[in-house]
């Protein structure tokens, strides 16, 4: 499979089951990354962005992206049905990938695995009848 590093993180933005309305793909954001799991990251090519001013909570962070959902599950490999809320802590296998798309070549992050070590539930709200 190539590289791979784990690295715990905080969950921010998890679009998991459905595509994200703006980036049309399921995301998640990994943020609070140590220097370690920068170092690593960086070392494989993937970008790793620090926004302290938009968004201090989460730290030095990448954004991992998929057409297909993205699972979580639990520290037991259950899947994780709950949604998962900002803040939530999280080890993450992250791999690499290269890509090229009009004319335009890069090298983006590969979620492997997200396991929820620290759950924060997304409230569901409840939907008027219609």
């Amino acid at each position: 499979m190539g590289f791979q590093v784990k690295v715990n993180c905080t969950v921010h933005w998890a679009f998991l089951k459905k595509p994200n309305p703006m980036s049309k793909k399921h995301e998640v954001v990994l943020g609070n990354l140590s220097d370690e799991a920068v170092t690593n990251l960086r070392g494989a090519g993937i970008k790793v962005h620090n926004k302290p001013d938009d968004k201090p909570e989460q730290g030095r962070y990448i954004t991992c992206r998929s057409t297909l959902p993205i699972k979580a599950e639990d520290q037991n490999e259950g899947q994780i049905e709950a949604m998962i809320g900002n803040g939530s802590r999280a080890i993450a296998t992250i791999g690499v990938y290269d890509w090229e798309y009009e004319g335009r070549r890069g090298k983006s992050p590969a979620l492997y695995k997200l396991v929820i070590t620290d759950l924060v539930e997304v409230a569901r709200r409840e939907q008027a009848p219609v």
